[in-house]
């Protein structure tokens, strides 16, 4: 957007040049979603309607008024009036103020959905108004039906984003919107009629609706994400795969690890677990060992937890360019709920197949009467649900509380904590026979049934964002997080296939980590002529330190067809033979700077670099290594639903894998081309997106076979590819989301490894299929029924492709039934209990069974 604060274009210039170099000690703060424009609840009987027209909506904001109304608000008439500033959209109703109003707005076009509510008009038209050009700058106002309880507002501006004003009065509920004006024009404000005055105002004036950000999307559509840019950006406009899976997936598909969510997103698989210490994800072919990310952060050895799951992003391809040393796949960004100015209560329990109980709060509301202190709290605990023979049991508990505080219009303040702690078996899983999977029951464990791992994880931080006036903002974030885990196992070894003998040992590990995180970025919105920019700088710093050991000791082998367990004791924590120390240090600065540039109304660009310098060190080692990481990329739409997008990234990350003389491995490196089409249909309800890539990455760590518990680098791998995704609503009550993935994922170069060698766990087909649908009318009106349809296509189970694993499809499906506050459902995964493997983890005694048939039942209120 053009800079409105009476700045010149010499000046914004100079303020451009200070940003790219003047700015690198400046406090910055990650932003929360959106800013709140929160008008009092309650007006002077004095102020006057204009002034309540001057309370303007961020563009970039969610509005929303809460509670719901249970029953159907009947809309009985549309006017559209001109007035001084632009024109009055009125919705003539009785209950206005029970109306809750969803932002959906993309470029030049408002877009506000209403839910419960019902347009019945008198005219022959019954279910739309429609008045095309209205006034000058506005080319076009609709109000219709969406579905048969769902209102939906459209005003189209012809020179951008019309500003709105929205308050309510006993005519009903109105917008006011004013209307972009070129850059030529300068906007002047009416003069005051004579003898007007506050005192001569109408007794019973108009009341501004309270305009509250929930960050809640409805429904599968999501046409904003924050990870591609660090903003809240469309998705239109970004020139890099990126899909999003949104709170009402979570909910419908009764999620409660991000694998079971992130199945939905083409591409992504599900790798190592690390005995189930960790979830590991690959991403267009390459297993993401950095980590993912939580509201940006580094979120590394942990499980997430989705109880305070708002939605989960995947970006395709290199993120370095934002997030420094990360794998070049992709990465997912687990962004969590933010507290509501509205009190919002709700309980969920969760019972099923293997013992599972699962119970859930989720609080939320204001502090004070001012509304200015806000929290939201997150609880959830965990019981069972684990459909192997161990004796160990699974249990975690989760809280996380979040506090914010809007210390004037301008500042916000977010305080956050989170503490997770659970146990469950350690588990390796089954084991490679010949060139498949040994033909053993699933649920047989080849272990010992004590095996555990203990985890404990703590974070807390802040985020703090000020904003200087409508175009330049400041945010700085912190975050400290700690995790400690514990576990006690038995490690397999070799199998004689022609016994079925299996060679173990014990094993017992202890490991901290310790990561210190402050992010700083200032984020501008200024004009060079013609040319629109928004300019976003950073720096980051990072510590992160890891310490603790690792012992090893002989145990008595097993039979895997004829398993006896319990033959001899653990060893005591003095009388392992092997013990090896688990230390390290890295700490990373980064600096950053990315401009989006608007170049016309249907082209833009992209363009941004970072520097990183990164120290790591180990009792036997230390190196520095340096790295610049691009990223260009180019958005055309040639009709306003179509976005046609080419992009170049390339990453950078420190090797974390040692060699067996306790050296540090080189970096690894990555290079993506890719280009796509993004399209958004039926008024944004359905978005999709077909993408091509190339990714080549080298220097990868590997486990080396000749000492397991050390690695090597593997020369260079490619991985090629295309992706279809497709999120959203195709009828009322219809909702879809689906993926297909073609990936080509090899070694290139090795000189340990045969070239040609297929990736280990990538298949070279994978498709997903979920679709709801909830009767909207009628008695039955809150039914629904769910269907999933899963495939993953063969897969090799470790590099040097020795043994591989056969495809499956898995079918899901869920009944479940809504009425006001409450949601009752059932859901069944892997409906045919068909045997299928989860995922490998680069070895042949390393290979994770998929659940069978298993049921889950819930029941969740709001109020």
């Amino acid at each position: 957007m053009s800079c409105n604060c009476g700045l010149s274009v010499s000046t914004v210039n100079r303020l451009y040049a200070i940003c790219l170099t003047g700015i690198v000690s400046a406090l910055i703060v990650q932003s929360a979603s959106a800013e709140v424009v929160q008008p009092k609840s309650s007006v002077s009987q004095n102020i006057t309607r204009r002034e309540l027209r001057e309370r303007l909506v961020n563009q970039a904001e969610l509005l929303s008024q809460v509670p719901n109304s249970p029953t159907l608000v009947e809309v009985t008439g549309v006017e559209a009036t001109p007035t001084d500033k632009g024109v009055e959209v009125i919705l003539q109703t009785t209950q206005g103020q029970q109306l809750q109003i969803t932002n959906r707005s993309a470029d030049n076009n408002f877009i506000a959905d209403i839910p419960n509510a019902q347009l019945r008009l008198p005219s022959g038209d019954g279910f739309i108004f429609r008045s095309e050009n209205p006034i000058e700058g506005i080319t076009e106002i609709t109000v219709t039906n969406l579905d048969e309880s769902t209102i939906r507002v459209t005003v189209i501006g012809e020179a951008g984003l019309p500003t709105v004003t929205l308050f309510d009065s006993d005519e009903g509920l109105i917008f006011g919107f004013t209307p972009v004006v070129s850059s030529a024009q300068t906007p002047q404000l009416p003069a005051e009629p004579e003898g007007e005055t506050q005192t001569e105002q109408p007794s019973t004036p108009d009341q501004p609706i309270e305009l509250v950000v929930t960050g809640q999307q409805d429904g599968y559509s999501v046409p904003n994400a924050t990870t591609a840019t660090r903003m809240d950006t469309p998705l239109r406009d970004i020139p890099q795969s990126i899909q999003v899976v949104p709170q009402q997936v979570l909910e419908d598909q009764q999620v409660i690890r991000a694998s079971e969510a992130l199945r939905n997103v083409s591409g992504v698989q599900r790798g190592n677990t690390l005995g189930g210490i960790i979830e590991v994800f690959s991403i267009r072919g390459f297993q993401q060992f950095g980590g993912t990310l939580r509201n940006g952060f580094r979120n590394r050895f942990s499980v997430a937890e989705t109880a305070n799951l708002e939605r989960i992003e995947v970006l395709k391809g290199p993120a370095s360019v934002l997030y420094g040393n990360l794998d070049p796949g992709g990465v997912i960004n687990y962004v969590t709920k933010q507290p509501l100015s509205e009190h919002f209560y709700a309980a969920g329990l969760q019972v099923g197949s293997f013992g599972l109980v699962r119970p859930t709060l989720d609080f939320s509301g204001p502090l004070n009467p001012e509304r200015t202190l806000l929290y939201r709290l997150n609880t959830a605990y965990e019981r069972g649900g684990n459909f192997r023979n161990f004796d160990t049991e699974v249990e975690r508990f989760f809280i996380s509380p979040v506090v914010t505080w809007k210390i004037s219009d301008r500042t916000d303040l977010i305080l956050e904590l989170e503490y997770v702690n659970g146990q469950r078996p350690f588990d390796r899983g089954l084991v490679a026979l010949g060139t498949g999977i040994a033909d053993i029951p699933f649920d047989r464990i080849l272990g010992e049934p004590d095996d555990f791992m203990e985890a404990t994880s703590f974070s807390t931080g802040y985020r703090l964002e000020h904003r200087f006036n409508d175009d330049w903002t400041i945010r700085n974030q912190f975050r400290y997080s700690f995790s400690n885990n514990i576990n006690s196992r038995i490690e397999p070894g070799r199998l004689n296939e022609a016994t079925g003998e299996l060679n173990r040992e014990f094993a017992e590990a202890e490991t901290t980590e310790r990561n210190y995180e402050l992010q700083t970025n200032l984020v501008g919105n200024f004009a060079t002529g013609s040319i629109q920019h928004t300019l976003l700088f950073g720096v980051d710093l990072s510590w992160v330190n890891e310490g603790g050991e690792s012992r090893f000791e002989p145990a008595p082998s097993i039979n895997i067809f004829n398993p006896v367990h319990g033959i001899a004791p653990r060893p005591g924590r003095d009388e392992f033979s092997d013990v090896f120390p688990l230390e390290s240090q890295t700490n990373t600065l980064g600096f950053f700077l990315q401009d989006q540039i608007t170049l016309a109304e249907n082209l833009k660009l992209l363009i941004g670099g970072r520097f990183d310098n990164i120290d790591q060190s180990s009792p036997s080692d230390e190196r520095q290594d340096q790295a610049f990481s691009p990223r260009v990329g180019i958005v055309y739409q040639p009709i306003e639903p179509i976005s046609l997008y080419t992009s170049f990234s390339r990453s950078f990350q420190p090797n974390f894998g040692n060699r067996a003389d306790g050296s540090l491995l080189e970096p690894v490196r990555g290079t993506q081309y890719e280009v796509g089409v993004r399209g958004e249909f039926l008024n944004g309800s359905l978005i999709t997106n077909l993408a091509a890539y190339e990714i080549t990455r080298s220097n990868l760590a590997v486990t080396d076979p000749d000492n397991p518990n050390f690695s090597i680098p593997s020369g260079e791998q490619r991985s090629r590819g295309v992706e279809l995704d497709v999120t959203g609503q195709i009828l009322p009550g219809w909702n879809i989301i689906a993926s297909y993935a073609y990936t080509d994922a090899r070694v290139t170069k090795d000189d340990n490894l045969q070239p040609g060698n297929l990736l280990d766990g990538v298949p070279f087909n994978s498709a997903s299929l979920w679709s709801t649908y909830e009767i909207q009318t009628g008695n039955f009106q809150g039914l629904g029924f769910g269907l999933g349809l899963f495939y993953v296509g063969e897969r090799q189970g470790d590099l040097n492709n020795s043994f591989q694993v056969p495809s499956y499809v898995r079918t899901d499906a869920s009944i479940f039934y809504r009425r006001n506050n409450w949601r009752a459902g059932i859901n069944i995964n892997n409906l045919f209990n068909v045997d299928y493997i989860e995922g490998t983890g680069q070895r042949r005694n390393r290979i994770d069974p998929g659940a069978p048939f298993t049921v889950r039942g819930t029941l969740s209120v709001e109020f």
